[in-house]
């Protein structure tokens, strides 16, 4: 499996996605605020992992904090927290991280545990993020591979695969899946303009899986889909809103209004750990507006005049009634989302012991 994520001697090690597909390197953090950087600047992306590389920043954070008393390193502890909590405003998967990090913390800090014992149960939690992430991601891929036909011809927009969780990946995951369990099955992958997630990621993962891979460009999805050359689009989430409202990459509501158009199954894969019941709707998810120089050049080479405006938004909301099933860990949701959303919650919260959405 991929790669994506590991703590490795109080350093994370990180495969930067900014170099993919023509190098593979990795990047070594060594401090929290290293962690934060490489979220701000795309060296890691996609949701879940965004979310395990904070709660391993805080953990990498706190271990190497000298602090010997309780109450600082519990100074230190919260403004780390704020650091990760900066990077990018829409993945709520983020927030998740980080506030379970923020749980442990309180309750060994509560039982008067020492500040070795502290960074221990931290070390433990980030390490449990991302085992859990790549638990789940395996078992929505399970549930996903039930509603891939066989030889389907699947579009996929962004890249919701290995590199964007733990291992295994989300919408790929259920790709995967349906690989694994004997279906024949062709990708069309959007490029994914400005970053080129698509072109760059999925294909690079697909490829090295052996699934048969087709890049087209995003303006290309309407016209294939009118000639009946895809049968299932798959897209991965930043965050859920109650009402199944979804935040994914630019370009997802385009792809999502075609489907429908079309007659076309649209489904939304993501982890319980991105449903935010605390946000109603689509209209309340903060959109991250990314640097403009992404859509102006390609590498050092200028696209655009000088002079043109830009917009960057990074993402778009998907509302909940374009959205045929949202495949989770625990299964495929399917409207009312508001009731079956928060079913799926509250049962991860009873398993977990805690609140989770």
């Amino acid at each position: 499996m991929l790669p994506t994520i590991a703590c490795e001697d109080d350093v994370v090690v990180m495969i930067d996605q900014r170099k993919l597909p023509s190098r593979e390197v990795y990047v070594r953090c060594r401090t929290a605020a290293e962690v934060a950087r490489a979220i701000k600047t795309m060296v890691i992306r996609g949701a879940p992992a965004i979310g395990v590389a904070a709660a391993m920043g805080v953990a990498l954070g706190m271990r190497k904090s000298r602090a010997t008393g309780t109450q600082k390193f519990a100074s230190e502890f919260y403004r780390t927290c704020e650091l990760l909590a900066a990077t990018r405003p829409t993945a709520v998967n983020l927030f998740w991280a980080i506030e379970r990090m923020k749980g442990v913390f309180a309750a060994s800090a509560k039982a008067g545990a020492s500040v070795e014992q502290i960074q221990d149960r931290l070390d433990r939690e980030s390490q449990a993020i991302h085992d859990e992430d790549v638990a789940n991601c395996r078992a929505l891929g399970a549930w996903g591979a039930s509603v891939v036909p066989d030889e389907a011809r699947i579009l996929t927009h962004c890249n919701a695969g290995a590199l964007a969780t733990a291992g295994y990946g989300t919408a790929l995951g259920m790709i995967r899946a349906a690989v694994e369990a004997g279906k024949r099955v062709t990708v069309l992958a959007d490029e994914t303009r400005p970053f080129l997630q698509g072109a760059r990621l999925t294909a690079w993962e697909l490829v090295r899986d052996g699934i048969e891979t087709t890049v087209i460009t995003d303006s290309m999805a309407g016209a294939l889909m009118r000639q009946a050359q895809i049968d299932l689009v798959v897209v991965g989430a930043d965050r859920i809103a109650a009402n199944g409202d979804t935040a994914n990459k630019i370009g997802t509501y385009s792809v999502a209004v075609l489907a429908r158009e079309h007659g076309i199954p649209f489904y939304v894969a993501a982890p319980v750990s991105t449903v935010d019941l605390q946000t109603p709707d689509g209209d309340h998810i903060p959109i991250e507006e990314r640097n403009p120089r992404e859509v102006t050049h390609l590498g050092p080479t200028r696209l655009t005049p000088e002079g043109a405006l830009v917009r960057n938004p990074a993402f778009d909301i998907t509302p909940h009634t374009l959205i045929a099933g949202i495949v989770t860990e625990r299964g495929v949701l399917r409207p009312p989302f508001m009731t079956s959303l928060a079913s799926a919650c509250a049962a991860v919260t009873r398993d977990a012991g805690s609140q989770t959405c």
